[in-house]
């Protein structure tokens, strides 16, 4: 992870936890904040660390020559893209990409880095999907989502921006939807209607995609507790020093089967040994 990389990500968790502790205060979107808050300090600690696991490897690099295959021809809204490890390799052969997170700063660090030309960006609250709206029709003259960071010339010039042969971000009219490493930050009692919501972004037939980590005893942080829904946590140490209790659910297949409801088809499951991919069509 570059210096550049790392004052951006610093930044970003100081800023969301002024936020964070500012709406819990007001009783405000708590659960919200809650997941995008500690998925995107998963994302940024945990990622990095366990990435450069030579363990982990090998899964990495059977699910990055995977997932291109699955958005073929498609295009993909994907949610929370994060810091863009994933955009990349969804987006080698799509016809169409929008990445969307909630933090432009931590989008900065995916903006700089050799996309595919299909893909676009865009600040959106994968909850509310506040952002997810209408673009106009003539193409723009700059990237939907400026980085506060600005990415090296080369980047920069080489930046994607929307064109009449993308489809609109309208609901109902993306063909594929991707998600990494996000199912497991949301509140298990939040997850069907959450599903329900992305669904509704989608046309029928679309592709939808999650892969996350799968819970193995001597490479995890232990499971300090469940609460009454059943959500698990794990207490994380950041590099401040300060210690934070994470929500990180670990679905089974069955579990996971029964989330996104009967409305569904072609259901695929892949288990690697340190992640977990779940793939399937919208009726």
């Amino acid at each position: 992870m570059s210096d550049g990389a790392v004052t951006v990500v610093d930044r970003m968790r100081k800023d969301m936890r002024k936020d964070m502790r500012k709406d819990m205060r007001e009783g405000t979107y708590e659960d919200m904040y809650q997941g995008m808050y500690e998925g995107m300090r998963d994302n940024m600690r945990d990622y990095y660390a366990q990435r450069a696991s030579p363990e982990r490897q090998p899964d990495l690099r059977a699910m990055e020559a995977w997932l291109p295959g699955a958005f073929a021809g498609r295009h993909v809204l994907e949610v929370a893209c994060g810091t863009g490890w994933w955009t990349p390799h969804g987006a080698r052969h799509a016809a169409g990409w929008l990445a969307t997170d909630l933090t432009p700063e931590t989008m900065a660090v995916a903006q700089a880095k050799t996309l595919p030309a299909c893909v676009r960006f865009a600040t959106v609250d994968a909850y509310s999907w506040h952002g997810l709206a209408q673009p106009p029709a003539q193409p723009l003259a700059q990237p939907l989502a400026q980085p506060l960071v600005q990415p090296p010339a080369k980047a920069q010039a080489e930046r994607p921006t929307l064109s009449d042969a993308q489809p609109p971000a309208g609901p109902g009219r993306y063909t594929g939807a991707f998600a990494g490493c996000w199912w497991s930050h949301v509140p298990l009692q939040r997850l069907p209607q959450w599903l329900a919501s992305l669904h509704a972004q989608l046309a029928p037939g679309a592709r939808v995609v999650f892969l996350d980590n799968s819970f193995v005893q001597t490479s995890n942080l232990p499971i300090t507790h469940s609460d009454a829904q059943g959500n698990t946590y794990q207490t994380r140490t950041l590099d401040d020093g300060s210690v934070h209790e994470v929500l990180k659910n670990f679905p089974t297949p069955a579990q996971a089967s029964a989330a996104i409801g009967p409305d569904v088809r072609q259901v695929q499951w892949l288990q690697h040994t340190y992640y977990w991919v779940l793939s399937y069509e919208l009726v």
